[in-house]
């Protein structure tokens, strides 16, 4: 299992950003197979992890020409910076659910 890690410094975030944001998490989850998307935002921070079975998945999902679209007003207009992370998870421990 991978996970991408993005980490955001927020800039200027309206409704045509909430709208993105839905249209990127149906994406990942119909198109690209994405197995769980969580995303916080406390302040001006912002982190979103996503989990995926494998790299080649992810990297469809971050070339899909929507995706594109939403990086491009991410740079101009919703971020002020951010940070991407793909990783592998090597382990994973759970209690209870």
């Amino acid at each position: 299992m991978f996970a991408v890690i993005f980490r955001a410094k927020t800039g200027f975030q309206d409704k045509s950003y909430t709208e993105m944001v839905g249209v990127m998490r149906q994406l990942a989850f119909e198109k690209y197979h994405c197995q769980d998307f969580i995303a916080v935002t406390e302040g001006k921070q912002e982190i979103a992890i996503s989990y995926w079975n494998n790299e080649e998945d992810i990297r469809n999902w971050h070339n899909d020409s929507k995706h594109a679209v939403a990086q491009k007003l991410g740079q101009d207009k919703w971020y002020q910076s951010y940070t991407v992370q793909v990783v592998e998870v090597k382990r994973q421990y759970s209690f209870g659910e």
